[in-house]
């Protein structure tokens, strides 16, 4: 396996997915060793650095990428297994900004309330105790909380010419913002134009399903990731695979579109692996899927479609590519 180190200087940064020229070329079954910028751009260090005075829109949630996939065509697939999702620093940052989150008016869920308050919260990172630890701002209350490394934006260019920003999430992928993007799952995405220019960023030590503030526990990454191919499979939606289950997430407005996109995308996947009709994949779907809500605070929602391969009979999915890359990923130490 070739092994490629990439590290972005601060003008390399993507901002958007298509649009941006590629910051390398990679084959597939290359090792990318990648080093990505927290949500913030790095300017969120201390409990004084207010988002909105330290932070220019849109110049938000900076991208590792995009990378060029030898061999990538539409309708292709683009595999990517993340081996190892590690923090760069030994601190994190939560925050409130005004009128973004899940609890707050906003420009479109619009209201005469003023907005919440703008804080800064700082995380301690502990990579030996696997710890981030949360300190109250209003009573003298502090508690470890389970560390987590997940990607929230991982994703490729769209088709069709487009450059969406990395703010967003679509089919494309982009800012999904689902735990579940994490350490040992591979990802699948439709390739849209040649090459895929796949990138991603917006590390988070932790987050809650939902993202209910607007933000994880943000933090840059060291990130090792194979990346492979699936000539000639089409993924509509993005796709994880991890050792125990199959999701489909999905991105809409309202949040019950969300839900509806990634059930059906399931139910069409499910169709497929277990050689079953549209109405027989429904049924499983409709008895044994979990939906957790990945994100409510973006401009386009998300939710996950989650099936326990210990409860389906279906067959192998991507031809076995997830397993094959697990074992490649335990070859790398």
């Amino acid at each position: 396996m070739r092994v490629i180190e990439y590290r972005p200087e601060p003008g390399e940064f993507a901002w958007t997915f298509g649009g941006a020229a590629p910051v390398r070329t990679v084959r597939p079954g290359d090792v990318l060793k990648l080093w990505t910028e927290d949500c913030f751009a790095g300017k969120v260090g201390t409990e004084q650095d207010l988002v909105s005075q330290v932070c220019e829109f849109p110049f938000l949630n900076p991208q590792t990428g995009p990378f060029y996939v030898d061999g990538a065509r539409p309708g292709d697939t683009l595999a990517l297994h993340f081996v190892s999702i590690e923090p760069a620093r030994s601190v994190g940052a939560a925050t409130t900004v005004p009128f973004f989150g899940a609890l707050t008016s906003d420009a479109h869920t619009a209201s005469l309330q003023e907005a919440l308050p703008e804080l800064v919260w700082l995380y301690e990172l502990d990579n030996a105790r696997r710890t981030v630890t949360y300190h109250a701002k209003s009573a003298d209350l502090t508690f470890d909380l389970p560390m987590d490394p997940m990607h929230g934006t991982v994703g490729v260019a769209p088709g069709a010419l487009e450059a969406r920003s990395s703010l967003v999430p679509d089919a494309h992928g982009g800012n999904l913002d689902t735990p579940e993007m994490r350490a040992g799952v591979t990802a699948y995405f439709g390739v849209n134009v040649e090459g895929a220019l796949f990138s991603l960023g917006d590390g988070h030590a932790r987050q809650g399903e939902g993202e209910a503030c607007g933000t994880g526990v943000e933090v840059a990454m060291n990130t090792v990731v194979i990346v492979e191919l699936v000539p000639g499979v089409a993924t509509p939606w993005p796709r994880l695979e991890s050792d125990a289950y199959l999701m489909s997430v999905g991105a809409a407005t309202p949040l019950e579109n969300a839900y509806r996109v990634a059930q059906v995308d399931m139910t069409g996947w499910l169709s497929e692996l277990c050689g079953v009709d549209r109405m027989d994949a429904y049924q499983i779907v409709a008895q044994a899927a979990l939906a957790p809500v990945a994100q409510v605070c973006n401009p386009i929602y998300t939710v996950t479609s989650k099936i326990a391969k210990s409860l389906v009979p279906a067959g192998v999915a991507y031809r076995g590519i997830h397993a094959d890359l697990r074992a490649r990923a335990a070859q790398l130490g």
